[in-house]
């Protein structure tokens, strides 16, 4: 649902009491008469209620359609919100938690579960604005009221933009880019990867402690300036990320061994090459959730992506065999 709902409402109007029914309203014990007869009481001209214009259920105002009742009015002011009634669901809640009678913290964790249910792939931060929760609040609250399969693989924030649970492969492409433009801005490099400018923060950090781009690996090369390596080439043994234990041993040996090698790890360019492995080498064990994360609408552009990374790397192995097979001078 739009963020500013309040441009799908109509203009004031004037219609009949009688027109109108009860709310959907997130209140547990309904209207507090002691509130209704204030407002009953109050001279002056009350804000119009907000009526869901396909079923006349009120969205916002009860207790100012009760009080217009007690005074025996005939019309009462309304602008009409017109989306469907779990939309209008949603608006009854922002609207009861910014003025008027607020609702209590029970009635807001249940609007929350209502929403959740009604909304999952909405983000906790989301659901936590319009509920007048704390996400944290919100999260607990998910766990409970939604099964573990049916929790959605990516969820909308507050930014309106859609962002996958399992960052995996952001943070993989996060790493490629930055590996690539160290100096590029968290906000480029989190537009070109799909992830948030604090996600691309977290990896450049990683990669700046030699560590891997995913929460709980390692990474297999240096990843310190490549000036300070000039001044003192690193020779150190570094720990080899576990990239997965279905990977064959013999190629872990193999990248193990190229890691420790000085000669690539002394140049600028040999550090590249052991990242850009590095990060290859992780594919196998996390294949089936990058797989899972694509959308559907992108498994075209990504295939075609990932076959012409092959195809690259097949003709870099064809042009490093070719080197090889030269008769030396």
């Amino acid at each position: 649902m739009d963020e500013d709902y309040r441009s799908r409402l109509s203009e004031v109007q004037t219609v009949p009491v009688r027109e109108l029914l009860s709310a959907d309203t997130p209140r547990s014990g309904g209207e507090d008469l002691q509130h209704v007869r204030l407002l009953s009481s109050v001279e002056t001209a009350l804000p119009p209620v907000i009526v869901h214009r396909s079923t006349r259920r009120i969205v916002d105002g009860m207790h100012r359609l009760r009080a217009a009742m007690l005074r025996g009015d005939e019309t009462i002011s309304v602008r009409f919100f017109d989306g469907d009634e779990r939309e209008a669901f949603v608006v009854a809640v922002k609207e009861n938690i910014t003025h008027g009678l607020p609702l209590s913290a029970d009635d807001r964790a249940a609007a929350a579960v209502r929403i959740v249910r009604t909304y999952p792939h909405w983000s906790d931060r989301m659901i936590a604005k319009v509920a007048g929760l704390s996400a944290r609040t919100v999260s607990g609250i998910r766990r409970t009221a939604l099964p573990e399969d049916a929790s959605p693989k990516a969820r909308l924030g507050n930014d309106g933009r859609v962002r996958p649970l399992d960052s995996s492969t952001g943070r993989i492409r996060a790493a490629e880019l930055l590996t690539k433009e160290p100096r590029a801005s968290l906000r480029k490099v989190a537009e070109q990867a799909g992830i948030s400018p604090g996600t691309v923060r977290d990896v450049r950090n990683r990669l700046e402690r030699g560590e891997g781009p995913l929460p709980g690996l390692r990474r297999s090369v240096d990843a310190r300036p490549a000036s300070a390596s000039r001044e003192r080439p690193v020779t150190a043994d570094i720990p080899l990320p576990d990239t997965a234990p279905e990977s064959p041993p013999r190629r872990r040996s193999s990248l193990k061994t190229l890691i420790r090698d000085p000669s690539l790890r002394s140049r600028e360019h040999g550090r590249l090459l052991l990242r850009m492995l590095s990060v290859n080498a992780q594919l196998t064990s996390i294949r089936e959730q990058l797989v899972a994360v694509i959308p559907e609408h992108r498994i075209s552009q990504v295939s075609q992506l990932a076959r012409e990374s092959a195809a690259a790397w097949t003709e870099f192995a064809e042009r490093l065999e070719r080197r090889t097979a030269r008769p030396k001078a």
